[in-house]
């Protein structure tokens, strides 16, 4: 077996330059859409979904860290998810993973982010993408599915992306200003 954290070839053309572009493509826009706003402004809902600018970005490196996680772990990395033993205390943290905390500030939250990104790029350059692992059991995964890590950084484009839209929504909603448009 190919040691997944062998130094791949190029990383600037073909398939992990695509990935790593797109990836900060979606990257910069999620970003720039909090660029000047205090961190009350991250904290507030301006529509009617749960949703805010701060806990956005929360979301989105926990997300990234998570997956990545996954690749280099394995099943092990994702806990099975069992919605019978789901309590009032695991939906609190599940909601609060979802916004910025009176404690937090969004420049820490950028900062997390950042590091996390790094690590993904740095990943996306290494790791053998036809490495799969199987999906931990949940609800929303098919019994016995298995992502390859080429899929994990495809999802976490497209995650990247739908929330930088979110983003987008909340912060023209906040004050006006678009970052996509």
């Amino acid at each position: 077996m190919t040691d997944p954290t062998a130094p791949a070839t190029d990383v600037r053309s073909g398939e992990r330059a695509d990935i790593l572009a797109q990836l900060a493509f979606s990257r910069y826009f999620l970003r720039n859409t909090v660029q000047g706003i205090t961190d009350e402004q991250a904290r507030l809902r301006t529509t009617v979904s749960e949703l805010t600018l701060g806990g956005l970005i929360k979301h989105v490196a926990t997300v990234e860290r998570g997956w990545v996680d996954f690749v280099l772990e394995g099943t092990s990395a994702m806990p099975d998810v069992d919605m019978s033993q789901i309590d009032e205390e695991m939906m609190r943290r599940w909601a609060d993973g979802h916004r910025l905390l009176e404690d937090e500030t969004l420049a820490e939250m950028l900062a997390e982010y950042e590091r996390v990104a790094a690590r993904t790029d740095d990943l996306i350059g290494t790791v053998d993408l036809d490495l799969t692992h199987e999906l931990p059991k949940a609800p929303w995964f098919n019994p016995g599915e298995r992502r390859s890590a080429r899929r994990v950084f495809m999802h976490l484009v497209a995650e990247t992306s739908q929330h930088a839209g979110h983003a987008d929504i909340i912060r023209e909603a906040l004050d006006g200003q678009k970052s996509m448009g």
